[in-house]
């Protein structure tokens, strides 16, 4: 497939590198210092310009381009990059946007702008945050199968009545499935004999019940509690994002916010929401507001400084669980390293969400791990498929090492795979597979 990227911040140099090795990539980037950078650190071709000109766009080769990312800092450029694109191809275009407003826009039109696929990094942010809150002690939640499968990632430390267990005596659920272990920088693909050690993340795959009962059994000692007390820390637009997701879903959130006028507008926006106009790092103000004792503090502010600086205070005061927004990826292990719970990256998860649509057709969603070191994926099984008709146990003698069939999903029911469950055509599998290999197996499954 050759792909254009229009932009090589973060989110596109993202992308770039996850595509580099299965197709044949382009990046259109106007600062000179990035085009070179890439030039000598990836395998694509990057060239100088501005990915709105027409001229720069056949120079690209548009024309014969199957996709085009458009991933600027500016919405209004991905917009308009798009419909050049539009004007002189047949590519299917994908922009990346801030704004909400402008996504709504594009769902309730049929295409508007010239846009196939529209996706907002700030909405994606804050429908991670929400769904990390809601289980206990996880450092990673996505969905699959229309929700009836949940992966989980969790760190396991020396209180977790895990550690020290094989994968067989930990795995007392009827429906999950321990899928891989992060051990350093190590993938570990685990047998019954696995043992489980002090700061091992353990990816579980299976229904929300089930992996309920894992947080709460094996990491949070009983916490059921999840995030039912929840304060948000910033009225940027993730901030706004995640306090509209949670009342939403029936929650009460507080939300600080500094700036008198942002915090007049937000109360105004969020009636269920309480909305505090105060500086989050005077400490005294947030024992009188009593956030202490809050289930989930969400640093949303503007600077990666001030999250990381929000988010330490409040474990410091005794906070049970700090989520900050780190838009500096290099940041997120740093972040929590030094204590913050877990680090979300805006760039990382709209990433995740454009590359599925540059892999095989029945790719329904992504989910990537530690840093895209590996991926959750989720693929309707075909009759050409190496797992079609066959018993998993036999199926995947025929796949490389590094691939686990975490769940099935058949006509909206979940399966919980085992050596002889046999996979039928339609079935939706949802596979842990190392990156590396991502290719490899997304072609034969």
């Amino acid at each position: 497939m050759r792909v254009i990227i229009v932009g090589a911040g973060e989110v596109g140099r993202s992308i770039a590198a996850n595509l580099a090795d299965g197709h044949d990539v382009v990046v259109v980037e106007r600062d000179a210092e990035l085009v070179e950078e890439l030039t000598y650190s990836l395998d694509v071709l990057a060239i100088e310009g501005d990915g709105t000109k027409l001229d720069v766009l056949r120079e690209a080769g548009v024309e014969e381009a199957d996709m085009l990312i458009a991933s600027t800092d500016i919405d209004e450029i991905n917009i308009v990059a798009c419909g050049a694109a539009k004007a002189i191809s047949d590519a299917f275009t994908i922009a990346r946007v801030k704004r909400r407003d402008l996504l709504e826009t594009w769902q309730n039109t049929n295409r508007a702008f010239d846009v196939d696929f529209m996706v907002s990094s700030d909405l994606l942010t804050a429908e991670a945050i929400f769904r990390i809150s809601g289980v206990p002690g996880a450092q990673d939640v996505d969905t699959f199968a229309g929700g009836i499968v949940r992966m989980a990632e969790f760190e396991i430390d020396e209180d977790s009545p895990v550690t020290g267990q094989s994968v067989r005596e930990a795995d007392r659920y009827a429906s999950l499935t321990f899928a891989a272990l992060f051990r350093d920088e190590e993938v570990i693909i685990p047998t019954g004999d696995t043992v489980i050690e002090i700061g091992d993340r353990v990816v579980v795959i299976g229904s929300p019940d089930s992996i309920g009962d894992f947080a709460t059994d094996t990491v949070c000692a009983g916490d059921e509690s999840g995030a039912d007390s929840v304060v948000i820390v910033g009225g940027s637009k993730i901030g706004f994002e995640v306090a509209r997701l949670f009342e939403e879903h029936g929650y009460y959130p507080q939300l600080i916010e500094r700036d008198e006028d942002r915090a007049r507008e937000l109360a105004e926006q969020l009636p269920n929401t309480t909305v505090l106009q105060s500086d989050a790092t005077d400490s005294e103000f947030l024992l009188e507001e009593r956030v202490d004792e809050a289930d989930v503090v969400v640093a949303a502010l503007e600077s990666d400084e001030k999250n990381l600086l929000v988010s330490l205070l409040a474990e410091r005061i005794g906070v049970d669980r700090t989520i900050a927004v780190v838009n500096q990826v290099e940041y997120a292990d740093l972040f929590e390293t030094v204590g913050v719970d877990i680090a979300v990256n805006p760039r990382e998860e709209t990433a995740e969400e454009i590359v599925r649509f540059t892999r095989d057709n029945r790719t329904e969603k992504i989910a990537m791990l530690e840093h895209d070191l590996a991926e959750v994926i989720e693929i309707e099984i075909e009759s050409d498929s190496v797992l079609a008709g066959r018993p998993i146990a036999d199926a995947v003698q025929d796949l490389p090492p590094g691939v686990v069939v975490g769940a099935v999903s058949r006509s909206g029911t979940l399966v919980t795979p085992r050596g002889d469950t046999t996979i039928e055509v339609g079935d939706h599998a949802i596979v842990f597979v190392e990156s590396a290999i991502v290719d490899e197996v997304s072609a034969i499954i």
